[in-house]
């Protein structure tokens, strides 16, 4: 009887410190993938409610952080308009052609960037809903998209995978991506592949590729290689960060690689967080 008693009691007494403990393994790591999550509630012993009242005062600082930057960099994009449009007007009146024409250009260039900044600011503003959905399908209705635009893109046989994610900033991550492809390598291959800890969507071309040394560089905001100075095919160097940083958020992460001809580009996302 004693025994029992005492079996009762450890089980009851499991189960008031593992639960909440779960609860708060899981919002950490929803938090950790950027998913908005609500405060955690601060019940169970002493040892265990402050870690979650700590838990809880970080999250809502990092909220605050990641608010209060894309507040300020809104802000400032918005605010350089009037200034550019001083500068253009002011151009106008410049009498050598030559030195005009260069002044629009750079001009023209510090506007599309703002503008980047802007829609930039304005995307990580937006909470998008984590949901179950099928990433092979939405993967592949991508490339169909752009094949049916005259893009040379090609879906290769690939597992069916049902993944929770945001899919709308997934598939804007995986298209700036295979865009990429496009633009520097003439073509592009794309298949998703499954792993014992991790999911991938790997994008392949055939083009020059770039040096080891611009891997992590060329996902560094506004960095642009000097093959791609050009604003009409090299953009301003905003499409690979907010790439990387949205699969960041799902807990993943991008790499590029070397293939004997082309570039190689994966997405890698984090098994755990498949859907059922």
């Amino acid at each position: 009887m004693t025994a029992t008693t005492l079996a009762l009691i450890g089980v009851f007494v499991a189960n008031r410190i593992a639960r909440p403990m779960r609860r708060l393994a899981g919002a950490a790591e929803a938090l950790g993938r950027g998913q908005s999550i609500e405060a955690l509630p601060e019940t169970g012993p002493d040892d265990i409610r402050r870690t979650t009242e700590a838990f809880n005062r970080m999250q809502a600082r990092l909220t605050r952080f990641v608010e209060d930057r894309t507040r300020m960099l809104a802000a400032i994009s918005h605010d350089l308009r009037t200034p550019l449009t001083s500068l253009r007007l002011r151009a106008e009146f410049v009498t050598d052609a030559d030195a005009q024409q260069r002044m629009m250009a750079t001009i023209d260039e510090i506007q599309t960037m703002t503008e980047a900044a802007l829609a930039f600011a304005r995307e990580e503003s937006v909470t998008e809903a984590t949901r179950a959905v099928n990433l092979t399908a939405l993967i592949e209705s991508l490339c169909d998209d752009l094949a049916d635009l005259g893009q040379k893109v090609r879906f290769l046989d690939s597992p069916k995978i049902n993944y929770r994610c945001r899919p709308d900033g997934l598939r804007r991550a995986a298209r700036n991506l295979i865009e990429n492809a496009l633009r520097y390598g003439g073509e592009a291959r794309v298949q998703l592949d499954e792993k014992p800890s991790m999911v991938q969507i790997v994008i392949e071309d055939s083009g020059p590729g770039i040096a080891e040394e611009d891997f992590e560089r060329v996902f560094e905001p506004f960095f642009r290689l000097e093959s791609s100075r050009n604003r009409e095919t090299g953009g301003v160097g905003l499409g690979l960060s907010i790439a990387r940083a949205t699969v960041r958020h799902h807990g993943g992460d991008i790499t590029l690689s070397r293939m004997p001809r082309g570039l190689r580009a994966t997405i890698a996302l984090p098994r755990s967080h498949r859907g059922l």
